[in-house]
């Protein structure tokens, strides 16, 4: 008996000898079971410290995060705060490489492990890593970790005494401390390295696809990895890759040649194969593999890395953005990369990131711009999973930088792109909020080249409309076309409106545009109701949706609307904080966001109609009002009670307006037609009754509740009728109880301190919502809601135990949450259709010989022709490369938005138009009398005009910049012919 129990203790030994000599690499969740205090403490990094009196979380938890929305950004606390927290590894890990990561921490922090310092991170930012291998204990020992972190506004940089600059107080909200995601990493002394180059100096692993086949659904897959050894004696592997799709099923295996490493050494291996049947990534449709790379010593598997990622490709040329063989014009919003919710700040769980980018894509946005700075990974990772195109910016300010401050621009992006390359959904670089030189657009695309070459994302900046080393740019509000790289617009319709206020017929009863003064001056713009917000994105849209792919040899790729939500950042209207969204900070919908829904309905053309009435239906008997309607038809057609109110005045390719309407309680119905008359889509509003009772839903209540002290449930509050239909115009204030093991976050409205984490929250339209925190205890939830004159509610749920063990969790943030598919993949049929022929000139003469009017058709808008200033000089005459029937002139005039041009367009003697342009944020389309020719003049047919066109758009000045090429004197003359960009065209 002794023998045989001997027997078994010799085999259990040798197994564990097995396990230890292949162990397979480890990945813990690090959030739980921190502790944070604020002030400078000294001696709080020793190990024995005593914690007494700190603050209990689980991160991600910025240590001022209550404080989003209550304050304004330039109010956020700074200062020093410590985090601490004790752990114990795990028995297996003794032996093997230790490692951690932070997602990133804010601003400047110095780590410490059982006392020692083992790093410094100062760029506020990006993620980073720690090798603590030699410095943590094993064999049931506590470690313990610790960070000073200063998050003040001015911090500098200890080696150069620089500031950060986009540590800015007017767009990066300041969350302190730790408000991103931690991890600790357990692996073999023969491993992948972590795509994590600050501190570890590693770059991890890339995947990317090549030879794309999109109509046979094929490509060649490469998966690299950087290898080190740190064994004592060489050590020699094989690398091996497998494939699995979304349903975890293996779909390829491949291997690499073998490698021998020496001690010490660092190298590179890959492998690659062709795969078919893929399902390529594209917008709307986030399908990811998972990709397995392996090293194998005499065939056992001793390190494992598994990279989410997806397979797309893209092209940018012609002045276009494709996307797997499909033009796609770019929509969707500049988003601050804080994309913060109240009482909570950026530091949500994975889900309800994916819950507000989803959104974007739900209205129809294919694109959120980051803007400034790197967005963490959880939300890159959710852009992954809904199918959203981002924008990945470094780090800056405006402006381009010099010296150190240039340094840590590219530093930071080096980073970023080494930690983000494996993420399909991004497809833009942004080296620069504004415009950057060329030297230093070179540098940036060098960046590129050397840790992305191929991962298929143009490189560019702000601006940048002339340069040859960018691959992509675009203006602030203005329009921008080109035959050669992608245009868009990196911010437009600045305008703020709150979700509070309807129109001046409802309550509030909020007069358009009233509100306090900005900068000394009336900010009509930024105080809108929601109508007039949401009208004016229609009207900024158009001016792109007009210059779309199809109409031209010279096109634009679109733009980016700022913001998509209500943010902590710097405002200009009567709340402390930014209200451009087109969802509140909640992301319940303004109407801008519906408007946007039916505009955006496309990769290029309208594929899907769709209708949205501005507004409600619960008017005073006998008011009168216009009400409008947004729709993709050619008409529409209003119904009060059935009887028709007839067609409503187009204008802006889909805003449709009813002049002076009596509103009648019952029914309201749009429809909307083609030019033929057949029904395309239709929209229907019903006048609520009187407020009845209180409807409380909680939001994806699909999703379990986690007792991890970190997870959120969000809940809708609604004040509806007896009939269940909610009341646009009630504004009650409800009552909130709380029962069981949860913290109050609460939600949003216009009052005292915003009611921030108050349970008294009044709905807002009839709607509102509010959030709930979990603590580390599981149990049973509930919640109710009351208010005065009406039937109350309530709702209960049971947050789920989640197991955590010495500091350290084996389920991973956001592991478990589903790709958004509902787009399905990328549509075989073209995206659109040519709406035109483009005529091309040939040649041009003017008046002086020394003059260069090929400057107005280079496809440059950082060039212009003039003439002298004479009226007798102001005229140029193009000769086409064939005759041809004209019909059009599209043109970009120099003061596109301040001056009109007395114009006469001749073909021969024969007037083809005569009159004035007129203000445009960029081109405007001239209709010509049709002739063939082969020869046009466009003659100045007297003095311009100067008056700004669009005084409401205050942000950009339009007697200098770009519309006006920074000349003092531009204003004045009056005798000038000035033509930026001229284009002609035929019908097809």
């Amino acid at each position: 008996m002794f023998k045989k129990i001997k027997t078994i203790l010799v085999l259990i030994g040798f197994v564990l000898t097995l396990q230890s000599l292949f162990a397979q690499r480890q990945t813990y969740n690090f959030n739980s079971d921190w502790q944070f205090k604020t002030g400078e403490i000294e001696g709080a990094e020793a190990t024995t410290f005593d914690t007494q009196g700190w603050t209990q979380v689980t991160l991600p938890h910025a240590y001022n995060q209550e404080e989003a929305f209550l304050k304004a950004i330039d109010e956020h606390s700074t200062g020093i705060v410590w985090y601490r927290k004790n752990f114990i590894l795990p028995e297996d890990a003794k032996g093997q490489k230790i490692f951690l990561e932070f997602e990133g921490i804010r601003q400047g922090g110095t780590i410490y492990v059982n006392g020692k310092q083992v790093g410094l991170h100062e760029n506020g930012v990006m993620a980073f890593g720690l090798d603590v291998s030699d410095i943590v204990v094993f064999d049931g020992k506590p470690n313990s970790i610790a960070l000073r972190i200063d998050n003040d506004w001015h911090y500098r940089q200890r080696s150069t005494n620089a500031t950060y600059r986009w540590n800015n107080i007017n767009f990066n909200a300041n969350y302190g401390g730790i408000p991103k995601n931690v991890f600790l990493h357990v692996t073999d002394k023969l491993y992948q390295t972590l795509p994590l180059y600050s501190n570890l100096k590693t770059t991890g692993v890339y995947v990317y696809a090549t030879d794309f086949d999109i109509p046979q659904a094929a490509a060649t897959i490469h998966v690299e990895s950087e290898v080190k050894n740190e064994y004592d004696t060489p050590k020699t592997f094989q690398y091996s890759v497998a494939v699995f799709d979304l349903d975890n099923k293996k779909v390829a295996e491949f291997s690499g040649d073998e490698t021998k490493l020496a001690p010490g050494e660092l190298t590179k291996v890959s492998a690659a194969q062709r795969l078919g049947d893929l399902n390529f990534w594209s917008w709307g449709y986030g399908y990811s593999y998972t990709v397995k790379s392996m090293l194998k010593v005499d065939g056992n598997i001793i390190d494992e890395v598994s990279t989410k990622t997806g397979f797309r490709k893209t092209e940018f040329k012609d002045g276009k953005v494709y996307l797997n063989d499909r033009v796609l014009q770019m929509k969707g919003y500049a988003q601050r990369t804080s994309n913060e919710w109240p009482a909570i700040g950026m530091s949500v769980p994975a889900w309800l990131s994916d819950f507000s980018n989803r959104m974007i894509v739900e209205g129809n946005g294919n694109l959120v711009r980051w803007m400034h700075v790197t967005p963490w990974k959880q939300d890159i990772e959710s852009c992954d999973r809904v199918g959203l195109i981002q924008a990945m910016p470094a780090g800056d300010a405006e402006k381009d930088s010099q010296g150190d401050h240039w340094k840590q621009r590219t530093n930071l992006m080096r980073d970023a792109i080494i930690y983000n390359r494996n993420n399909p959904s991004i497809v833009f670089y942004e080296s620069g909020n504004d415009a950057i030189s060329e030297p230093h657009m070179a540098e940036m695309k060098s960046l590129r080249d050397t840790y992305d070459p191929y991962g298929g994302r143009a490189i560019g900046s702000r601006e940048m409309l002339d340069s040859r080393e960018a691959e992509y740019g675009g203006e602030m509000l203005y329009i921008n076309k080109s035959a050669r790289i992608p245009m868009w617009a990196t911010e437009y319709s600045r305008d703020e409106g709150m979700r509070k206020y309807w129109d001046e017929f409802s309550p509030p009863f909020h007069k358009e545009g009233d509100g306090p003064l900005y900068k000394g001056e009336p900010a009509t713009s930024y105080n809108h109701n929601q109508d007039r917000h949401a009208i004016e994105d229609v009207i900024r849209w158009h001016d792109y949706y007009e210059a779309r792919p199809g109409t031209g040899h010279r096109v634009s790729s679109g733009g980016v609307n700022i913001i998509f939500s209500d943010s902590n950042t710097h405002y200009r209207g009567e709340q402390n904080y930014r209200t451009s969204g087109e969802v509140d900070p909640m992301r319940i919908p303004k109407d801008g966001f519906f408007a946007h829904q039916v505009m955006w309905n496309g990769w290029v053309d309208t594929e899907e109609h769709g209708t949205h009435m501005l507004g409600h239906w619960n008017y005073k008997p006998g008011t009168q009002k216009d009400f409008y309607v947004v729709s993709t038809g050619e008409k529409v057609e209003l119904f009060i009670n059935g009887k028709s109110q007839g067609f409503g005045k187009k204008a802006y390719s889909f805003l449709f307006t009813f002049e002076d309407l009596r509103f009648e309680p019952g029914n309201v119905k749009a429809v909307s037609y083609d030019a033929e008359g057949r029904i395309l889509s239709t929209a229907e509003k019903t006048t609520a009754g009187t407020p009845h009772s209180i409807r409380l839903k909680r939001l994806e209540a699909q999703l379990p509740f986690k007792a991890d002290g970190a997870d959120v449930a969000l809940f809708e509050v609604e004040v509806v009728d007896k009939d269940g239909q909610r009341c646009p115009l009630d504004n009650s204030k409800i009552e909130f109880e709380l029962d069981g093991p949860a913290t109050w976050l609460g939600g949003i409205a216009d009052g005292p301190d915003n009611y921030i984490e108050s349970k008294v929250l009044p709905v807002e339209n009839g709607v509102n919502r509010v959030m709930i925190q979990s603590t580390t205890q599981a149990g049973s939830i509930k919640i109710k809601a009351k208010a005065s004159g009406i039937k109350n509610a309530s709702i209960e749920l049971d947050s789920e135990a989640f197991e955590t063990q010495n500091g350290l969790a084996s389920v991973l943030p956001g592991a478990d949450l589903p790709s958004y598919l509902d787009r399905g993949p990328t549509p075989k049929t073209p995206s659109f259709s040519w709406k035109r022929k483009p005529v091309f000139i040939r040649s041009a003469q003017t008046a002086n010989e020394e003059d260069e009017p090929y400057l107005s058709y280079d496809d440059n808008e950082l060039t212009e022709w003039r003439n002298d200033g004479q009226e007798k000089t102001g005229w140029i005459t193009y000769t086409l490369a064939k005759e041809a029937e004209v019909n059009e002139c599209v043109i970009k005039l120099t003061g596109w938005r301040r001056k009109k041009y007395p114009l006469r367009i001749l073909a021969g003697d024969e007037v083809l138009f005569e009159g004035e342009s007129w203000q445009s944020l960029g081109y405007i389309t001239i209709p010509l009398k049709t002739v063939k020719t082969d020869e046009i003049t466009v003659q100045l047919a007297g003095a311009q005009k100067e008056e700004d066109g669009f005084n409401d758009i205050v942000e950009v000045d339009p007697n200098k910049e770009l519309d006006l090429f920074k000349d003092d004197k531009a204003a004045a003359a009056k005798g000038q012919l000035r033509i930026v960009e001229i284009e002609f065209y035929e019908k097809l």
